[in-house]
């Protein structure tokens, strides 16, 4: 018996399975996914910038001890 042979009951449940729980998926609508994603691309932009208004309160310190 070759290898194939034995796994492929295996590969076909297993994508039984994977079809299975790709039906249970609860996919956003279009209008709440584009808020989501302003959300995050905002909030990104909002701590990059406390970042680095740290980083430069460190360097400003440091370079006074330096």
């Amino acid at each position: 018996m070759s290898d194939t042979a034995a796994n492929a009951p295996a590969k076909s449940s297993w994508f039984k399975g994977l079809k299975a729980e790709w039906k249970k998926i609860v996919w956003p609508s279009r209008n709440t996914l584009a808020k989501e994603s302003v959300a995050v691309v905002i909030i990104t932009v909002i701590l990059g910038l406390l970042i680095k208004l740290v980083d430069l309160g460190v360097e400003q310190i440091l370079g006074l001890f330096l």
